[in-house]
């Protein structure tokens, strides 16, 4: 399977029209087209379904682009990895991120770094914990950061000095923002909206039996945009602390669980992990902060 042919594919999955993703790769149309057919003859399934004016893909079709991404960019990894053995000035660096203020210690540690190497450059993947494991096992980043205790069997480990706290994000008006902290029995008839790794890992052992009775009325990866349901009074979040703007002006507060919910943070990687000079580089500079912290 030739890269350059699954490079084309995916401009033209993301385009949605050959005509116009051949002008873009300065190739011709014929070229184009054979190229795609020849793709999809030495795979044995039909990719697109054609139409006069677009393209859409198949299932398969589908299929293909997932693969051909993580593909594409394991190989422009691995092509920077290369290009950086040999200088330690500088060189990329990938890191999975979950959300947490506790990343602020991170980036202390990567700008005074940034002061020596100013070359490096720092390429972040925001996710939730299952999404940036599932990155880091695949080798497509050097680091991640999560929010649960780390795989001692599968990563090698640095706990950062901090912990996020969890609490329910509320409109100021609901008659929850009269307490000052939150009871799991309070939960009982309220619309939650809650974190999806949460809702299959966390809140079965700190719910019990109680998580049938919760009205779940949706769940997220990423929390910024349940700022907007809870304005709109769709629900209340059960989410970190200081995630979300509950200022004066925002509309919104935060209380925290009782009895206190904390989960750690840590940075993890891979055992046995080869590293690119300037991932070298920072795991010192990480080691060197935090090695103490475990």
């Amino acid at each position: 399977m030739d890269l350059r042919v699954l490079r084309y594919f995916l401009e033209v999955a993301r385009e949605g029209n050959i005509t116009k993703t051949a002008n873009y790769l300065h190739v011709s149309q014929p070229t184009l087209s054979r190229q795609l057919k020849e793709l999809e003859e030495e795979l044995g399934k039909k990719l697109f379904v054609r139409s006069n004016y677009s393209i859409k893909l198949t299932e398969e079709g589908l299929l293909l682009r997932k693969r051909a991404e993580d593909i594409l960019d394991m190989v422009d990894k691995t092509t920077q990895e290369f290009k950086a053995l040999d200088e330690i000035n500088g060189g990329d660096i990938h890191i999975g991120c979950a959300e947490s203020n506790g990343i602020e210690h991170f980036v202390k540690v990567i700008k005074g770094l940034q002061l020596k190497y100013p070359r490096i450059r720092y390429h972040f993947y925001s996710g939730g914990t299952e999404a940036v494991c599932e990155r880091l096992d695949r080798g497509l980043l050097d680091f991640a950061i999560i929010i649960q205790e780390a795989d001692s069997v599968k990563y090698n480990y640095l706990k950062i000095p901090s912990a996020d706290r969890w609490g329910i994000i509320m409109r100021k008006d609901s008659p929850l923002a009269q307490k000052d902290v939150i009871g799991i029995v309070d939960l009982m008839d309220v619309p939650l909206i809650l974190p999806r790794q949460a809702l299959r890992d966390e809140v079965p052992r700190w719910f019990g039996e109680a998580q049938d009775r919760l009205n779940v009325v949706a769940t997220y990866d990423l929390i910024y945009n349940t700022s907007i349901m809870v304005r709109e009074n769709f629900g209340c979040v059960l989410g970190f602390e200081g995630l979300i703007n509950t200022d004066d002006a925002s509309g919104l507060c935060f209380r925290p669980i009782a009895p206190q919910l904390i989960s750690p943070i840590y940075i993890i990687w891979r055992k046995y992990q080869m590293f690119t000079p300037v991932a070298g580089l920072l795991l010192k500079e990480l080691k060197k902060n935090f090695a103490s912290d475990l």
